[in-house]
């Protein structure tokens, strides 16, 4: 899935295995999550094997893939990416820096969120966008899942160029959808930038796409965007 929502010169990787055979951690990554449950174990590993499967995509070598502040994947110089896991999905997206300035993809069950949760996420603007029918109701796209993902995947993009945090309600996001095949749907998305910074333009740009019960987004913002 995520491999559809970004351009062939970023490499790829995903599964929907809870483990794999090559999810081997590195020792510095195992100190990581030594104390961790099972399922986080699992989850960092899956996504850091699908991480060293899109370098080798890129020609490189396999690496550690430890993590900073936030959470934010540090990857090798050069190389810019971005990692998400939910239940029953596990991605990596890789890029060289020469293409890609900066980049966040996001997974997450196409189900609704949690009660109190939306509350949270959705601006009123937003709200009135969606207004009408349930969440997946209309058209079949639980909406407040996807706004949740999307707003990940603007963070992810935002964060590693700014390393300030980037609040739900700082992003307004209106969605388009543009391709529909039964139980599979997806489009394009904007998202303004209600807390702007150097660093980025105003209004960030991404896809998103839902199938087999997974929502997925992606937002990339090339080294070039101020000539655009």
């Amino acid at each position: 899935m995520i491999e559809s929502l970004l351009p062939g010169y970023v490499a790829c990787a995903a599964t929907r295995e809870e483990s794999v055979p090559d999810g081997t951690l590195f020792p510095e990554e195992e100190a990581l999550v030594a104390r961790s449950v099972r399922k986080r174990r699992n989850d960092f590993a899956t996504a850091r094997a699908c991480a060293r499967r899109a370098m080798g995509r890129l020609g490189l070598e396999p690496v550690a893939v430890l993590h900073g502040k936030r959470g934010m994947p540090l990857w090798p110089e050069g190389i810019v990416g971005s990692l998400t896991h939910c239940d029953g999905y596990r991605a990596a997206a890789l890029a060289r820096a020469a293409d890609v300035l900066s980049l966040g993809v996001d997974a997450e069950p196409h189900a609704p969120l949690p009660e109190g949760v939306g509350e949270l996420v959705v601006r009123p603007s937003e709200r009135e966008r969606f207004a009408g029918p349930p969440a997946g109701e209309a058209g079949g796209i639980h909406w407040d899942r996807l706004l949740f993902s999307a707003k990940e995947s603007v963070f992810k993009t935002w964060y590693p160029l700014t390393l300030t945090e980037l609040d739900f309600d700082e992003a307004d996001l209106t969605f388009h959808r543009e391709d529909e095949d039964g139980a599979t749907a997806g489009g394009t998305f904007t998202a303004r930038l209600l807390r702007t910074d150097p660093a980025l333009p105003p209004v960030l740009d991404g896809k998103w796409r839902v199938e087999e019960g997974i929502v997925a987004t992606a937002v990339l913002l090339r080294p070039d965007w101020r000539d655009s």
